[in-house]
């Protein structure tokens, strides 16, 4: 793709990246407020999750009694919305933060090449921070009941705590702890792939510089090289925290009903 891109196609992925930021922001509750469920905030969903829970947990069986299979189709929802957006949102924040650099390793005049530094620099920030929230977001849509526990109100606390360290098991602890596992397992997949892309992406961009005669280029090259080097060895200890969790998820559930989480 050439570096001589219209202004107006960098102002349309700018607009279109602001419609996405607005639309991750309000849409997902509009769009998993359905079925029955309707939360005005997260303090509504705190609120109706802390006593449904309750319920669950002296229920003495595994299945989700109604009102709380609600919240989790919910959660369920809300979660997918938000990935997709973030999806979405990273797309165009890349796209934008390679055209933006190509301007900056073609461009002549400094102040010229110090705003598209400044601009690329925003976009690749931005575009980092909608990896994460895709990451976050995948992981919520896959384990959306263990998500959840962090809301549980102070009136269970102690006994689930109490029930993990004595090691007396229930229906309801059975289930929390499998979904508890599938969360950390579910993020430890994530981030190995998303590792392992990101290492193919520094391959790719250090066999690029090699080639490049220009000395400006070499220079953002390697140093997106190098960002993506680090961020894929991140991802890798990511990775192996939640893959142990995932095989042993009971002291990291132990700990978020204790409060050493």
């Amino acid at each position: 793709m050439s570096s001589a891109v219209p202004g107006r196609v960098l102002g349309a992925l700018v607009g279109l990246a602001g419609a996405l930021i607005a639309a991750f922001v309000l849409a997902p509750r509009l769009l998993a407020n359905q079925a029955g469920a309707d939360f005005g905030g997260e303090d509504d969903l705190r609120h109706a999750f802390g006593a449904a829970f309750v319920d669950y947990w002296h229920s003495g069986t595994r299945e989700f009694t109604a009102e709380l299979a609600n919240i989790v189709d919910y959660w369920f929802r809300y979660h997918l919305a938000k990935a997709v957006l973030a999806a979405l949102l990273l797309a165009v924040l890349v796209t934008l933060a390679v055209l933006l650099w190509r301007r900056f390793m073609a461009a002549g005049g400094t102040g010229t090449r110090v705003a598209l530094a400044a601009s690329g620099g925003v976009a690749t920030v931005l575009a980092l921070c909608s990896l994460v929230l895709v990451l976050a977001n995948a992981q919520g849509t896959v384990a959306p009941f263990a998500s959840l526990l962090p809301m549980a109100t102070d009136e269970v606390r102690a006994e689930v705590g109490q029930r993990l360290a004595d090691g007396t098991r229930t229906p309801p602890l059975d289930a929390m702890i499998d979904d508890f596992a599938r969360y950390h397992l579910a993020m430890a997949v994530l981030a190995a792939v998303t590792a392992a892309s990101l290492l193919g992406v520094c391959a790719l961009l250090w066999r690029t510089r090699r080639r490049s005669p220009d000395g400006r280029s070499r220079r953002v090259l390697a140093a997106f090289c190098t960002l993506s080097a680090v961020l894929a060895l991140a991802l890798i200890v990511v990775a192996v925290a939640n893959t142990t969790n995932a095989s042993d998820p009971v002291p990291g559930l132990a700990a978020l009903f204790t409060g050493g989480w």
